[in-house]
């Protein structure tokens, strides 16, 4: 099988590396050429767009940043649909609308090509390791049929049903991940305020009821002063967006995730730090400004 993939960010370079150490046959593309250039050093291949990408590939991944990126992968004269044929299999992993997933999986039928939507979520430890979680949508035998590729990417994949649940599902991860960081951003902001030790208190309470993946993945790094992007604060808030404008469709009040969203405005609009890290948000208060 040869897979192509769009999209050689922090998250799909370590997907990508992933494909090529179980021996898989990848051919890439990227808008910018030079952000690819480690994953070709590693022996994947380049194509020059979507549609050369359609063209050589069975399988088709793309990862890249927001909703209105994923409709130019797929449509127009070079995108992906251009170069479709009967059978393939397009998977888009970009966290994205539901609307745009049942979308895409309608087009697709007029090519023959099933397109699910699998978000998935493990930021860039993940990707690096193979264990990412899939959320995915769209149809079962495609789904099944991708059962090894997901095997060599992620620890855990799910289907929930047709197209757009899988984005649905993602929507959910992320509410829980907004709440996760506020968190753990107030905890050290508090601990620091009080002049203790924020390391022993982080190490006590990652023993403790509250334990959770921001505070064990993203809590070392603000007290190494790393606020590279595992995943960038600017696509928490793009996600944040798509679940409150979900949300709103089925009537539905989420004050947490509305003052999430509020406070990563403030991050990435006014304070301008949407290419750091989401652990960037503990820059909000004076103690790690």
């Amino acid at each position: 099988m040869k897979i192509g993939f769009i999209g050689t960010g922090v998250m799909g370079r370590g997907i990508i590396n992933n494909l090529l150490k179980a021996n898989y046959d990848v051919v890439v593309y990227n808008r910018t050429k030079a952000h690819a250039q480690s994953v070709l050093d590693n022996g994947a291949t380049w194509a020059d767009g979507p549609k050369a990408i359609a063209e050589a590939a069975d399988l088709v991944i793309t990862m890249v940043g927001y909703p209105k990126d994923v409709e130019e992968q797929y449509y127009g004269d070079n995108g992906l649909f251009a170069g479709a044929h009967a059978g393939q299999i397009f998977v888009d992993m970009t966290t994205s609308t539901p609307t745009l997933a049942e979308q895409l999986a309608v087009d697709g039928e007029k090519y023959g090509v099933k397109v699910l939507d699998a978000p998935v979520s493990g930021g860039d430890v993940g990707a690096k390791n193979g264990t990412l979680t899939i959320m995915a949508g769209g149809d079962q035998a495609a789904y099944d049929s991708l059962q090894p590729i997901f095997d060599v990417i992620s620890k855990a994949a799910n289907r929930f049903g047709v197209a757009g649940r899988g984005q649905h599902t993602k929507m959910a991860n992320q509410i829980m991940i907004a709440a996760t960081m506020l968190g753990m951003s107030e905890m050290m902001v508090y601990a620091k305020a009080a002049e203790l030790d924020v390391a022993k208190v982080m190490e006590t309470l990652a023993a403790g009821g509250a334990q959770n993946w921001s505070l064990d993945n993203y809590g070392p790094r603000v007290l190494a002063g790393d606020f590279e992007p595992g995943f960038y604060a600017k696509h928490l808030l793009k996600d944040l967006r798509i679940a409150l404008d979900e949300a709103a469709k089925m009537e539905l009040a989420l004050p947490a995730t509305d003052l999430a969203e509020a406070l990563y405005t403030k991050l990435v609009e006014q304070k301008n730090l949407g290419d750091e890290g989401t652990q960037a948000l503990v820059k909000l208060w004076a103690q790690y400004a």
